[in-house]
């Protein structure tokens, strides 16, 4: 791991696929607090909010208020989980969403269809952002097109690649911060030009954080956490 960040440097606490995983996403959030503490710091949630966990209705909640709370320090990015959400509510078909979890995320909320999900949290996804670049790191849920210009991936690759992608020993240009792609382990992924965050909280893993610093690329620590 990098040193330890100098003390008047903001600290960047990214968090990986949550998937309805609400009491290891509330253990996770009081975690970078004390990790921090009382120094300022962002947060980058990875994407995959929703679906296969027992709480997605939860986890809505508390990204959304943290996120009305601070627009400034954060960043939430769309997951292909919320994608197949937009999919379902733009054509009326919801059977890939449903045959993808998308059923427990219907049953957290009490609802019977993709329509009669709250419209605040309808809103909330559809505005996600797809990627964030703070210069050193590149932050997208799925991953990038090697080879191809950060202003120029689309949609699609952000969300949903894995190869060429996993595969390439390719330094991007900056480190590559992602999920989409669980390790079953439990344990974050950690290459020279890529890191893997989903932990597979949801299949009895970890929910991880990787702390950032400005000061270098490199994550200069992990913190995780169980939903159990």
């Amino acid at each position: 791991m990098a040193s330890q960040p100098e003390a008047d440097d903001t600290l960047t606490f990214a968090i990986g696929d949550v998937h309805g995983c609400s009491l290891a996403l509330r253990r996770l959030l009081s975690a970078c607090e004390g990790y921090a503490r009382g120094k300022p710091f962002q947060l980058v949630f990875i994407g995959d909010y929703i679906d296969r966990g027992p709480d997605s209705a939860g986890v809505i909640a508390m990204v959304r208020a943290l996120l009305e709370a601070d627009p400034e320090r954060v960043i939430c990015l769309m997951g292909n989980h919320e994608d197949l959400l937009l999919e379902a509510l733009q054509t009326g078909d919801s059977t890939t969403w449903l045959s993808n979890g998308g059923d427990a995320t219907l049953a957290s909320y009490g609802v019977a269809t993709a329509q009669d999900l709250p419209a605040a949290d309808r809103s909330f996804i559809e505005t996600l952002r797809l990627c964030h670049d703070d210069g050193k790191r590149f932050y997208a849920h799925a991953g990038i097109m090697p080879g191809i210009a950060f202003d120029q991936q689309d949609r699609e690759t952000l969300m949903w690649i894995r190869e060429p992608f996993l595969s390439s020993t390719a330094d991007h240009g900056r480190l590559i911060v992602h999920g989409h792609t669980p390790q079953r382990s439990g344990r974050p992924e950690i290459l020279p030009n890529r890191i893997n965050l989903d932990t597979a909280c949801v299949y009895g893993g970890a929910l991880t954080a990787a702390v950032f610093c400005a000061a270098v690329r490199e994550p200069i620590d992990f913190i995780a956490v169980t939903q159990d």
